[in-house]
């Protein structure tokens, strides 16, 4: 009998059905489908989904070569192709040297020295949520809805000094409704689908508008001001010039604004709803926080100086990063075909990557379902380095990283200061894996005010 080679056969993984495979398994719950097909069957795992082939890399050294040591055999995968509907060629969606020239534009607003400028901006929009809760009469609330708004106050300051408070809830609503689209297009034919005047892509397309009203809005208003710098993200941009002397043009600007406007603030939201809901399920890590708090700070605002300070609250970030993390399935297109693991991965195949998967596996994480935020006070060198990673990785490793580590310690020292949280009789705590990571009922949780000395 003629030897079959490795490298051509395929790897293993569950049995699909005809036409749509294993589509619908999939959609159910994507993270849990994902989850178990890596632990039934291994660290790459063959997954045919509709028309569309996937492979669930799941080991540390798999995704390490994808995502770095071989990342030019890549490009993005259907999701964030699929994203350029809304977001166009922003950092998201853009690839090659259109990729690597708007890095190199945007990188600078993300430097320590701008980094510290925003943490007093991030410290006083919590402080102010804070003050507005102590007057409500009602303190029970959805903490999704409520780190929404905070970080979405938080981005349009910071990245384009611009108040959109009287329009949170518009933005929240239009931005729900983007998600759901974004879900739509990993839909079999959803290209053609969407040419199609069904309800919600109506509404889809009336999200966008909003949204691109208020980002041209925010840039006309800083191109009457005229092109200089003046500290933030949108002004940086404006002012912005190639090597050749050229600039963005408006649309350009747009792609990028809004990328990180809806980036930048749903991410850190979506992680800080899960954040309060595992402390306020752990009562040892939630005691510890607030002891920290209470020693490190005394009653007074955080700043940038006291980071390094606040280690346990970092912890706690880090610990929700592993077992919630926002950006919970990345995706890679293969440009040619692809070895790996004893297998070839044909062209234009899908290679899916999950911090979900990765980061709740008991050979990395003891105890992986567990909640233990000291698990991150001393470094494990045991553990490979893409046994973690939230924030992608290699060239396209997510260029706000700081900035969403920094404003998530920030943002749950303040509010910590102030309030512990618990969750209302009969929340369902459920996820539900958009583009992100979101609750897919909410998060209704009480506000318990914490006695000030």
């Amino acid at each position: 009998m003629e030897r079959v080679t490795p490298a051509l056969t395929r790897p293993p993984g569950p049995k699909p059905r005809p036409l749509l495979g294993l589509f619908r398994e999939f959609r159910r719950q994507p993270a849990d489908f994902l989850e178990r097909a890596a632990r039934q069957y291994g660290d790459l795992v063959f997954l045919p989904l509709g028309p569309q082939n996937i492979y669930l890399a799941s080991h540390p050294d798999l995704i390490q070569e994808i995502l770095v040591a071989r990342q030019s055999q890549f490009k993005k995968s259907r999701m964030l192709e699929r994203a350029r509907v809304l977001l166009g060629q922003g950092l998201l969606t853009s690839e090659g040297k259109m990729h690597l020239r708007q890095r190199r534009l945007v990188q600078p607003a993300f430097h320590r020295d701008r980094l510290v400028s925003y943490t007093a901006v991030m410290v006083a929009c919590a402080a102010q949520c804070r003050e507005r809760w102590q007057s409500s009469v009602e303190n029970t609330m959805d903490l999704a809805v409520e780190m929404a708004r905070l970080t979405l106050a938080i981005v349009a300051r910071t990245l384009f000094s611009a108040n959109v408070d009287s329009q949170a809830d518009e933005i929240g609503t239009a931005l729900t409704e983007v998600f759901k689209m974004f879900e739509f297009t990993l839909l079999p034919y959803s290209e053609w689908i969407e040419k199609l005047p069904l309800p919600p892509i109506r509404r889809f397309h009336r999200a966008r508008a909003l949204l691109d009203s208020i980002i041209y809005r925010l840039i006309a208003d800083r191109r009457a001001a005229g092109a200089r710098d003046t500290g933030d993200l949108l002004s940086m941009l404006i002012a912005a010039q190639d090597e050749d002397g050229g600039i963005m043009t408006d649309q350009q600007v747009r792609d990028e604004a809004l990328t990180l406007f809806v980036a930048g603030h749903e991410t850190t939201a979506v992680a800080l709803t899960w954040a309060w809901y595992l402390l306020s399920q752990n009562p040892q890590a939630e005691t510890l926080f607030h002891a920290e708090l209470e020693r490190v700070l005394a009653g007074r605002l955080p700043t940038f100086e006291d980071l390094p300070r606040l280690r346990y609250t970092e912890c706690v970030f880090a610990e929700t990063l592993r077992l919630y993390p926002p950006a919970w399935g990345i995706g890679r297109r293969a440009l040619a075909d692809f070895a790996i693991a004893g297998y070839t991965i044909p062209a234009g195949s899908i290679v899916a990557m999950s911090p979900w998967v990765v980061h709740r596996d008991s050979r990395w994480f003891p105890e992986p379902l567990k909640f233990l935020p000291e698990r991150w006070l001393a470094e494990d060198t045991s553990r490979p380095k893409f046994s973690f990673f939230p924030f992608g990785g290699g060239a396209r490793v997510c260029i706000g990283e700081r900035f969403a580590l920094t404003e998530g310690v920030l943002l749950l020292a303040t509010l910590g200061q102030r309030w512990r949280f618990r969750l209302e009789s009969g929340q369902r705590v459920e996820t539900r894996p958009l583009i992100t990571l979101r609750t897919r009922y909410g998060m209704r949780m009480t506000a318990v005010a914490i006695p000030q000395r």
